[in-house]
């Protein structure tokens, strides 16, 4: 039964463990809806599938903290995006610019599409100069024609 009980309490207060900073900046939603919109931008390090607006773990918690308390100090989104990139790398942001240091991140897909083509167009020529054309003999082609004039395929 205490199990039970301990089970459900902490179910209850699991939500809580996440509300550390769920509305810092509530008594200015303009400024709050500003941190949630920079927050999209930014990818969670952690996660690194997900937006420090959407995960839940820690570093996304202290990383929306930071981008709040850089609000409050009057930078602008360029200055807060410029620091965390030059705190974290370009990798925290959801589009990274395009730079020498980006480039594979940025053309890499297209240099593997047109590879692949590549392959593909030398492979297709390669067979088809593989395919032989067969010249049936005489022989051969009087039996074509008994088998095409006979419904049943079979010899009579």
């Amino acid at each position: 039964m205490k199990q039970v009980l301990f089970g459900i309490l902490a179910l209850t207060l699991l939500p809580l463990a996440h509300a550390k900073d769920a509305a810092p900046l509530a008594d200015d939603p303009v400024l709050e809806a500003r941190m949630l919109e920079l927050s999209e931008e930014l990818r969670c390090l952690v996660c690194q599938n997900q937006s420090i607006a959407d995960s839940h773990s820690d570093l996304a918690g202290d990383l929306r903290t930071e981008v709040r308390e850089l609000i409050r100090k009057g930078k602008t989104d360029k200055e807060i995006v410029d620091h965390l990139v030059q705190r974290y790398g370009d990798f925290i942001r959801y589009r990274p610019p395009v730079k020498s240091s980006t480039f594979l991140l940025w053309f890499g897909p297209f240099i593997l599409l047109a590879a692949g083509g590549g392959v593909l167009a030398y492979t297709l020529k390669q067979r088809r100069k593989q395919i032989v054309d067969h010249v049936l003999t005489d022989e051969e082609r009087a039996r074509v024609e008994m088998l095409l004039h006979n419904e049943d395929g079979i010899k009579s």
